[in-house]
């Protein structure tokens, strides 16, 4: 299992860098797409010049949206986890029999809040990744978005590498005191790697992966909206109303 984590967290870096790789391409058609959707002399004007207040916002909430989405789907674990160990304690309750092994568990029950729960805490996280390039592109413009892409991509990647290689150094740090290091099992020290992995856990098997589709959606609808992002740029109602749409829709799946 601890050779498994290793193998695993470098085949996530080879995940993540094709999805570095798909968000390049991605990246290329975006700003082949504003280009096209500019005025004939404009589309040379396509820069992403940071020292613009608006482009710099777009970096920082690019980045910025890397770190929330991953704290939803951390939390969203615990939350599943929390409801597990409440079931299971009312089955030990309820039928206690399941510990003398004249009854059987309800697995079922507990299969079904896995996936009922898996299901419904991914809304928000797939509103955050769709709604936000939206709200950004129609608030701030073309330049911001496209900014927006580079913050988020850079932040994603490295966010990625951490989570997946701590979550399995956290994980194998468990496995070596249980091993005998450091006191072995019921020490200080394995109840410390104990909590390690349970934190390493989403890090490694949730948040880590989805940071791939999470860059690749978001330079995927910044590439189907940028036209229109262009096309109604002196359209202020319009832009306001998508722009707080959006916004407002996130925010309320969040809470």
């Amino acid at each position: 299992d601890a050779a498994g984590n290793t193998t695993k967290a470098i085949t996530k870096g080879i995940a993540i860098a094709t999805a570095v790789l798909a968000a390049t391409a991605l990246f290329g058609s975006f700003r082949t797409s504003v280009e096209s959707a500019l005025p004939g002399g404009a589309a040379s004007s396509f820069t992403l010049n940071v020292a613009l207040p608006n482009v710099l916002v777009g970096v920082i909430v690019g980045a910025s949206v890397v770190f929330l989405f991953s704290s939803l789907l951390i939390r969203a674990v615990g939350r599943a986890a929390q409801r597990v160990v409440v079931e299971v304690r009312d089955q030990f309750r309820t039928h206690p029999g399941i510990m003398d092994y004249t009854e059987k568990p309800e697995y079922g029950r507990v299969v079904d809040i896995c996936t009922r729960d898996s299901l419904r805490e991914l809304v928000t996280p797939g509103l955050l990744a769709v709604l936000t390039p939206i709200a950004v592109g129609f608030a701030f413009g073309y330049a911001p978005l496209g900014s927006y892409l580079v913050g988020a991509s850079s932040a994603g990647v490295l966010m990625a590498v951490f989570l997946a290689n701590s979550g399995g150094a956290w994980d194998n740090a468990k496995k070596l005191v249980e091993d005998g290091h450091y006191g072995g099992k019921g020490s200080e020290a394995h109840a410390a790697t104990v909590i390690g992995d349970t934190v390493g856990d989403p890090f490694k098997d949730t948040a880590g992966p989805a940071i791939n589709p999470l860059i690749k959606v978001m330079n995927l609808v910044s590439l189907l909206v940028a036209a229109s992002v262009v096309k109604y740029s002196n359209n202020v109602g319009l832009r306001t109303g998508v722009a707080v749409g959006a916004v407002i829709i996130v925010v309320a799946a969040i809470v």
